[in-house]
């Protein structure tokens, strides 16, 4: 069950990502670009950490497909996925104490309590509208790009005792993994199922408000009413949907993930220049233009 998604079929971004900073930051520290066997571990983690929450999260939303096949949950049961989440969580809490840095044990450990509140957000919504968008943004951070930021924050601490380095490096992480998600919630507007490998429309079938539903409430004010009620009512989903297509929640949100990624490059161009520091400005690129 747990090689099922270990396939190399998923974008492997995460371990990429935290790879590529781990070289940029032995180069600013004046060593080779040569990975350290600890950093290395920190990227299969990375990857690890978020399949345990991919196969979760599926038990939770009632998934049937993921990457384009059949989700854990509904070949083998919910009980069995649940446990085979928890063992890959298991293996990589090994891992991770292997490495014997206390300072990379505590950053990488509040990567799986933020998974868990950005959960419990998710679950929940508010009923201000002015506080609606700040609960959506730090559920994306929780959710998505704290896993990135704490990864890309553990690989500096090993070979840099400068806490400014460690800034950046975990700045870098955290504003591109917002705009990795935002686009995420594009791409349940803008792309069919068969590209995205789930269903497009999930996240309001889920009762999920997210930032081009949000955005285009500025149009569509009766889209209020349905947030609070997580689009239950018949035809809520669809109605939802043709607002969101008809206003400009798409281009705003598309213009947000913009606004981060330029953020993310701002941070890294602080490190010195290296062929791995160009390819994480490069990858903001990647993050931005991709259809699944």
């Amino acid at each position: 069950m747990c090689e099922y998604y270990f396939d190399g079929k998923g974008k492997a971004l995460r371990p990429m990502i935290v790879v590529l900073m781990a070289r940029a930051c032995n180069i600013h520290s004046h060593r080779t670009a040569d990975l350290l066997p600890a950093q290395r571990s920190i990227a299969m983690i990375s990857e690890m950490i978020h399949t345990a929450s991919l196969v979760h999260d599926d038990v939770i939303d009632g998934a049937d497909t993921r990457r384009g096949k059949t989700t854990i949950n509904e070949v083998w049961g919910e009980r069995k996925a649940i446990l085979a989440g928890d063992f890959i969580l298991s293996a990589a809490s090994m891992a991770l104490a292997r490495i014997g840095n206390t300072a990379v044990v505590s950053v990488l450990t509040q990567v799986i309590e933020d998974l868990v509140r950005g959960e419990f957000m998710q679950l929940g919504s508010k009923d201000s509208e002015n506080e609606r968008f700040r609960h959506y943004l730090e559920k994306t951070f929780k959710k998505t790009a704290s896993l990135i930021a704490n990864s890309c924050k553990a690989v500096s601490i090993l070979v840099n005792s400068d806490p400014q380095v460690h800034e950046i490096a975990y700045q870098y992480g955290r504003n591109v993994g917002i705009a990795f998600q935002l686009v995420d919630d594009v791409l349940d507007f803008t792309v069919c199922a068969n590209q995205l490998g789930k269903p497009s429309g999930a996240d309001l079938k889920l009762g999920l408000a997210t930032g081009p539903v949000l955005f285009a409430c500025q149009k569509f004010p009766e889209l209020h009413a349905m947030i609070m009620r997580r689009f239950c009512s018949e035809g809520d989903v669809d109605r939802a949907w043709r607002f969101v297509l008809e206003s400009d929640g798409v281009e705003k949100t598309n213009y947000l993930a913009q606004r981060y990624c330029r953020e993310a490059i701002r941070q890294i161009s602080q490190l010195r220049p290296s062929t791995e520091r160009d390819a994480l400005i490069r990858l903001t690129e990647l993050v931005l233009t991709r259809n699944k």
